[in-house]
């Protein structure tokens, strides 16, 4: 979609996620502005993994998006917001902030399957709301004490659904995957790119003449 002047309108990124930010740039997709929506992700009672990850997506991206809209600058830019939800059966598993978090994730999902859940919420410029929900099956190895002991250890667990970052030394553990890799990391990268272009936003423009 086009401005009154003929240039594209602009994307915000509705997270401060670096990786969110790295998975966009990988597709030649550059945000104009990061503007993260700080909300309440407690579960609802009894409320199932991917209506959770919908229901956060969607209140990330009208949050951002009412931010945007007192900017004259980015009144009419799409706002883009995902939310990623990790669960075994219907059990939600936390963002670990303490290690004992942490370990008790490790425990859980340690020679067995889990569930990711990643939502991608896109508002348009005309306040046009699209949801995609992408699921993705893994499994990890079963884990020893001291494979557990020395990632929680490195402390990259913090803040991760599920208290792990599978592009980091967590994939190691992975021993399937079924579904979207970067769905995984935050970001289903077929799904957000295919969910833009059919909205308008123009995805490939910026691939003509970079760099190899």
């Amino acid at each position: 979609m086009l401005s009154s002047h003929g240039e594209p309108k602009p994307l915000v990124l509705a997270s401060g996620s670096p990786r969110r930010l790295a998975l966009l740039e990988q597709i030649g997709i550059r945000p104009a502005r990061l503007v993260p929506a700080e909300i309440d992700e407690t579960p609802r009672k009894r409320e199932l993994p991917r209506a959770l990850a919908r229901r956060l997506a969607e209140t990330k991206a009208e949050v951002s998006a009412r931010a945007v809209r007192r900017d004259p600058v980015l009144e009419h830019s799409y706002v883009l917001a995902a939310d990623t939800v990790v669960a075994v059966g219907r059990r939600i598993l936390p963002k670990p902030e303490r290690s004992e978090d942490a370990v008790a994730c490790m425990h859980l999902l340690s020679g067995r399957g889990h569930r990711v859940f990643t939502a991608m919420c896109l508002v348009t410029p005309r306040g046009k709301v699209r949801i995609k929900v992408v699921e993705t099956r893994v499994r990890f190895k079963r884990l020893s004490a001291a494979e557990i002991e020395s990632y929680i250890a490195s402390g990259e667990w913090e803040g991760k659904a599920g208290g792990y970052a599978v592009q980091g030394r967590a994939g190691a553990f992975v021993s399937r995957l079924v579904g979207s890799y970067s769905g995984v990391v935050g970001l289903p990268l077929y799904e957000t790119a295919s969910l833009l272009a059919g909205e308008g936003y123009p995805v490939h423009d910026a691939w003509r003449g970079a760099e190899p």
